[in-house]
Formats: C-alpha cells, structure tokens, sequence
C-alpha cells in the first residue's frame, strides 16, 4: 500500500492507494494554511496512520501545488500556502514514517496518474491539461515526465496566446489562464453585462439560448483552442487529456477547440492528436501522488 497526499489551498486529501490505482481507504481535512506548515503535516501524519488500518506503507507520495522542489521537498512561495515557503513535506513525512517519499507538482502527478490508469494509458506521448480556476498541465513524453531545468514545471498555463489580453497575476498579459480559465469567462461576461456569474453559470445559460452567454462559451472555445494549438505544435503528443471543473461543460467547449486545432496546425499532423477527457476524476490528486511515488522508485 502506498500513502497518498493531496495538498491544495482549500483542502488536503489523505488515502491508501494500491499499487493498481486504487483508493482503499481516504480522508480530508481543510487545510488552514493560516495555522502553519507543522500543523498541517501532524493532521497529514494523522489522516495517515488512521486510513492505513495498522499496515505499513511501502512508501508516500505527495502532490501538491508548485513552485516547489520535486527532489528536496521543499516548498516554494505557493499563492495559496502563505506561510508554508521552506517547508520540507519529504523530510517531516519520510522522518515520520521510515519510508521514502516522493513529492510532485500536483499537475505532473495527475498527468502520471492519466497516463498509467486513466485516459491515456497505453499512451507514451501524452499531455494532461486541467481548466478550472487556473490552467495547469503536465507533459510525459516517452513515457517520463517531462522536466525543466533544475526539474522545473513547465507553467502551460502562463504562454502568451494575446499580449493585448488582461494582465495575469504572472505579470504576462494575455496568457492563457488569463483568457481560458473560468474567471476569464467570470470577468469578460462581467465587462459585457455587469453581472457576476460563475463559469458553470455561463454554460447553464448558454445551454437555454442566452445570446450573451454563448458568445462567452465561444470565446472560451477560441482561446482554449489556440492554447491547444501551441502545444500541439510544440510537442504532437498522441492525446491531450482535459480535466477541471470548466470540462464539465466539455459539450459546449471542445468541437470548437479542435477546429481552431485543425486550423491553426497545418506543420503538424495534428489530426492525429486526440482529445479526451480525462477519467480519474475528484481523486485524480490522490491517485496522482501514488502514482508519483511509483514514476519515482519502481
């Protein structure tokens, strides 16, 4: 059995996780930066201990948001863990448990997690793309994850589609997040009506006939698309896996995308590229961070 933690800024989800992918046993707990990376680890240790039900873990995984140092551990400045720079999760949880520890990026970990036991699996070259409040991904080519300099994460999110776009907390304007991820369509449909909707409202109204609504789905199509489009260019994976809360609403969305694809990609053979959803789903972190674990020792 393979402990299993996924950290993000609202919750932290803890399970046991076979070697086949599967979940045991789960827990969560919200996470409350705001008390501290030592408090967060010992409800982690905790959360740990009880879903293992006495048996011993071959090992951890962790997945959590970046930037961080997949080798070390150590966290870096994260948005939504003020407080927690410097905080070795491999350290105080290896020390914890006498077992090694592998930490990931929390996309990286669900792109391992799609590759081998979800929607691309059997799939050597392969990209995994989440939309929801922010627009992240990670890339496995040859069948291993795909690292930068000094095991960096690429930021998918954050490519320049439109330098005349809004300003990205990045300090880019027009990159993809800014104009693809669910507040962009919150914003523009503000900008537009003044009213204040969410993303899920938007495609709810654009599914009855609002005029307004479906040209922000359109938009949103648009400027998925030429993200989409980038990184088929840049890297032809045989199937690009879409997850995220904006890929609940995948019907309205993605015919769009993957012709602005077909359009754009004419140096590539982009119709061979492959669109899915991707399958694992809520526990895609916790499947993730096992999955990570397994990527980094077996």
């Amino acid at each position: 059995m393979i402990g299993a933690v996924d950290i993000g800024g609202t919750k932290i989800a803890v399970g046991a996780v076979t070697e086949e992918g599967r979940i045991a046993a789960r827990m969560e707990c919200p996470t409350d930066p705001e008390k501290g990376f030592p408090a967060a680890m010992q409800r982690v240790t905790e959360m740990l201990r009880q879903v293992s039900a006495g048996s011993a873990y071959q090992g951890i995984g962790i997945a959590c948001p970046g930037p961080l140092d997949p080798f070390t551990g150590i966290i870096g400045d994260v948005g939504t863990l003020p407080g927690w720079q410097g905080g070795n999760l491999a350290e105080y949880l290896g020390r914890g448990f006498g077992v090694r520890v592998a930490v990931e990026n929390d996309a990286d970990a669900a792109a391992l997690a799609e590759a081998s036991w979800g929607a691309a699996k059997g799939t050597s070259h392969f990209i995994y793309i989440t939309v929801s409040t922010g627009i992240g991904g990670g890339i496995i080519l040859g069948g291993h994850l795909y690292r930068g300099v000094d095991g960096a994460h690429p930021e998918l999110g954050h490519q320049v589609i439109d330098e005349s776009g809004p300003l990205c907390y990045c300090t880019a304007h027009g990159c993809w997040e800014s104009l693809a991820a669910g507040p962009a369509m919150t914003a523009w449909v503000r900008e537009q009506s003044g009213e204040n909707l969410s993303a899920a409202q938007i495609c709810d109204r654009a599914r009855t006939g609002d005029a307004l609504a479906q040209k922000a789905v359109e938009r949103e199509a648009h400027y998925l698309g030429l993200g989409l489009a980038n990184l088929v260019t840049l890297f032809t994976p045989a199937v690009i896996a879409l997850g995220g809360g904006v890929m609940k609403s995948a019907d309205l969305i993605l015919d769009r995308a993957h012709a602005v694809i077909r359009s754009i990609c004419t140096q590539v053979p982009a119709e061979k590229t492959e669109l899915r959803l991707a399958s694992l789903g809520a526990d895609t972190g916790l499947i993730g961070a096992a999955r990570a674990y397994l990527h980094r020792y077996h």
